[in-house]
This record gives structure tokens, sequence and C-alpha cells, in this order.
């Protein structure tokens, strides 16, 4: 992976959490609650700490949820950003509060002076502000500049609010320019990480569901991680957030960035497929959801190739037929029936794990 962009960027501390300057790509998420319910929010922030979240965002569209952000601040195991939009006041509300952070989208902030008071009270309070520029929201002035919501149009709004903020003497900025579309959203981030030494704060917005809106955040965000653009991530879904932060470790994953959880390797089965491989690798998955430890688990169709197709599996089961061998490393340890497969790949994962923890003597 190229690191020069990565290498160059500033840090940025987000109550414990390191963004940028090398440091490991974080994932974060934002809550579905309405923030004025404490209870709510932090019973999903705990579910989302849970999954592995680093960084939590908390909507704050009025003075009582701004208020009741003091209470949540107080008791997050993981940093809180503030989301405003349009009236600084909830910003300066938000960062008197204990936000970790504060995230601010310029091009809609209705009193451009409030950007003043804004950076005043961040700096004092020491609290970083992520520029936040959406492709739904780019000035008017700009749209008719580029000639439309262009990835130029996207990268000029976002340098224009952080030089402002320098102007300021404000610097402790993280940058995002989002966009639905994955092809103007990696242009964008490419434009900026070649004028702005800010950590990146990469994703896809308005992604879409589960199933449609990880490949869109994967192609979007994977692209741009790949060639080493990128500090920190948010993969936007219509879901329960927890999704997004397990689709966020599978991208970083995927790039040997961060290992979280465990990794299954499947293949894509064939006409030697004689055992109902698609079920087995299906309830699998479902039961390595709960594994935060980084291990890789394969579950392979073909005796023949299995083990060795999977060879970089921790452990694995290959079928043959009506019947699956179970193999740790490449090599082959038993035989099992096809309808105790998933139960003893469980009880070996768990095997596994009881000795690296130290609970049991190696096998």
């Amino acid at each position: 992976m190229n690191t020069k962009n990565v290498l160059k960027k500033k840090q940025v501390l987000v109550g414990p959490v390191v963004i940028g300057g090398g440091a490991p790509v974080s994932v974060q998420s934002m809550c579905t609650t309405d923030t004025c319910d404490v209870k709510r929010t932090l019973e999903e922030i705990d579910r989302l700490d849970e999954a592995g979240c680093d960084i939590v965002r908390v909507a704050v569209p009025s003075a009582e949820a701004a208020q009741a952000l003091r209470r949540i601040c107080f008791k997050s195991p993981i940093p809180v950003v503030a989301d405003i939009h349009f009236d600084y006041r909830l910003a300066i509300s938000s960062i008197r509060a204990g936000a970790d952070k504060i995230r601010i989208n310029p091009g809609n902030m209705r009193d451009k002076n409030g950007l003043v008071k804004i950076a005043k009270e961040a700096r004092k309070a020491c609290v970083p502000i992520r520029v936040g520029v959406n492709a739904g929201s780019l000035d008017r002035v700009l749209v008719d500049e580029y000639g439309g919501v262009t990835p130029e149009a996207l990268a000029a709004s976002a340098v224009l609010a952080v030089r402002e903020l320098e102007r300021l003497d404000f610097t402790d900025i993280v940058v995002s320019a989002k966009a639905s579309s994955p092809r103007m959203m990696i242009e964008t981030y490419r434009l900026l990480s070649d004028v702005l030494d800010y950590p990146l704060h990469l994703g896809v917005t308005e992604a879409g569901t589960k199933s449609e809106g990880v490949i869109r955040s994967a192609v979007g965000i994977g692209t741009l991680l790949a060639e080493g653009i990128g500090d920190t991530i948010r993969v936007s879904l219509t879901a329960d957030p927890v999704e997004e932060v397990r689709a966020g470790f599978a991208i970083l994953k995927a790039l040997d960035l961060r290992q979280r959880g465990a990794t299954l390797i499947s293949c894509p089965t064939c006409g030697r497929t004689e055992v109902p491989l698609m079920e087995i690798a299906e309830e699998m998955e479902r039961r390595l959801a709960s594994i935060h430890e980084p291990i890789k688990v394969a579950v392979m169709g073909c005796v023949v190739n299995g083990p060795g197709e999977a060879r970089e599996a921790d452990v694995g089961i290959a079928g043959g037929k009506d019947h699956f061998v179970l193999f740790r490393q490449g090599e082959v340890v038993r035989k099992i029936s096809k309808e105790e497969a998933v139960d003893e790949l469980s009880h070996e994962i768990d095997r596994l794990l009881s000795e690296r923890r130290g609970l049991l003597e190696p096998t």
C-alpha cells in the first residue's frame, strides 16, 4: 500500500483516539436514537463499543439535545462527536457539554460569523473540528462556478472551509467530503489528499441498505485506503449502526489494515460440492459475529482442494461426500459428519482461542 499520503497527515486527538499521521485507521458510526433520550442513546453506544466502534457521532439538532449531550459524554465508553447543522450556538453548547469533537458543515451555517465563535471555543477546549462537506449541501456559488456538483466543487468547498479555520488560527481539523457516488467521492478525496495535510474522514454518504450500501462503501472507501488515502472511516447504512462497524472492520481486514474479529473464508460452491455448504457457511458467519479476536476460519466445499486453497486459515472444514474433514493450518485433523460440522468447527475455534489465551495446552 502507498503510505505517502497517510504519513504526511497531521495527527488529531479525539478523546484518546489518534487520527492521522500513520495511526491505525479508526472506525466510526452514528447513533440512530433521539439524543434527548439519554438512556436509549447510551444503550446504543454500548452496543457500538462492544462491536469495536472507536468513535461515535450523535445528532445535536436542538438546545435540548445539547443539554442531554452532557450526560451522554460523561457516561460514554468511547469518544463522542456532536453533529451540528445550521446553528453555531449548538456547536458551542456541545463543546461545553464535553463533546470530544464537533462536526460542522460550513455550507449550511446560517450565521457566517458563527465560525469565528466556534473556532474560539473549540481552541480553548482543545476540541477538534471535522469540516464535513456533502454533495447535497454545496454552496450555490461553487455549484455555479464549477458547472454542477463535481469533485472539484466538493474539494473546493472543503478547502475553503479549512483555509477559513486556519485564518482563525485553528488547525485541529479533520476533513470529509462525501457523496453518494463512490466515483465522485474517490475523485474528491484524491484532490483533497494532494492539497491538505489534515486527516481525512472517508465515507460514501447515503450509501443505502445493508446489502447495497456495504458494496458501495467498500468500493469507495476501499479504493482510497488501498491508495494510502484516509485516516478514519464510517460506512453509512440504512441499518442497525452495529452493521456499519462490522462492515468498516471488514473493509480494513480485507486490506490488512486492522484485525478485529473473525474472517470467514468460504468457496462459491460448484458441481463437485456434496454437502450443504451455503447453509453451513451462513450459520458459521452468524456464530463468528460474537468473536472479537482475529482468527481466520474456512468453510470449503471440496475435500481435495479445500485445505490447500484455505491454507492461510487457522481452522476450517472441507466437504467430501456427505461429510467434512476438519483441518488446522491446512493439515487435516479428523473426519466429521455434515450434521455435526457446525458444532465441531465451533468447538475447534473455541479450543484454538483458548490455547491462544493460555487457558489450554496446544494440541
